[in-house]
């Protein structure tokens, strides 16, 4: 009887995968799935509830999205892109490349120390970053066809990604860091700091930043190769 008991609580899968065979909303899926468990597991309706808020309460830094995309949504809404735009205009001299190099720079400079929450795409690329980069694009090289469109997004998100994953690794509290001198120091009782993963780290950081930084700036020459037909479609 007790095995039977045991194999019931893995009804729950079953509700996951009924669920997303069917397309339901994912949310409310894991949400019946942990509600079902729970009660198949001998948890009072109380101490489910219980369950949710210590889960929710324990993983709130994942959760964070759901606060962060609304607010980027309702920025976006009044103009927020449109007013990007506009500060782009205001320098002559800064291209699509150069400003997403210094994107680049300044992602992984605080990623470096600590902070790379904050930036990221939800909150920078999307809504200033990318049409930033855009704006200055059309400014140097007039309308933009969408095959070009989606090159300059695309090196947007990869100066987000670069930056952030190269200088994440010279900050000593970052949990790769902890990872590797926890494993290490259990596994060949030795004594591996923290510091010394993230010294290693800078050489690294420095060739990705100059790698992808010539990269970016190599973008500018890059959109003048857009076939002349694009051209005039993206002018219509």
């Amino acid at each position: 009887m007790r095995k039977a008991g045991r194999m019931l609580v893995l009804l729950g899968v079953l509700v996951v995968v009924a669920g997303f065979a069917t397309r339901r909303n994912p949310l409310l899926v894991v949400g019946v799935a942990g509600i079902v468990t729970g009660l198949l597991g001998g948890l009072s309706p109380r101490e489910v509830l219980a369950a949710f808020g210590t889960g929710f309460a324990a993983g709130r830094g994942v959760t964070i999205f759901a606060v962060t995309l609304p607010v980027i949504g309702l920025l976006e809404h009044h103009g927020l892109q449109e007013q990007a735009r506009r500060l782009v205009a205001r320098f002559a001299s800064l291209t699509a490349g150069r400003f997403l190099a210094l994107y680049l720079l300044l992602r992984q400079l605080t990623s470096a120390v600590g902070l790379g929450g904050v930036l990221g795409h939800a909150q920078t690329v999307r809504p200033l970053a990318a049409p930033m980069a855009e704006a200055a694009a059309e400014r140097a090289h007039g309308p933009l066809p969408d095959r070009v469109r989606e090159r300059v997004r695309s090196f947007a998100a990869s100066a987000d990604n670069v930056g952030f994953f190269f200088g994440e690794d010279v900050f000593l509290a970052v949990g790769s860091i902890l990872l590797i001198t926890g494993f290490v120091n259990t596994t060949y009782h030795t004594r591996l700091e923290p510091l010394e993963l993230a010294l290693w780290a800078i050489p690294t950081a420095v060739c990705a930043l100059a790698v992808h930084g010539w990269r970016l700036l190599r973008l500018d020459r890059g959109l003048l190769a857009a076939p002349p037909a694009d051209r005039k479609a993206a002018v219509k």
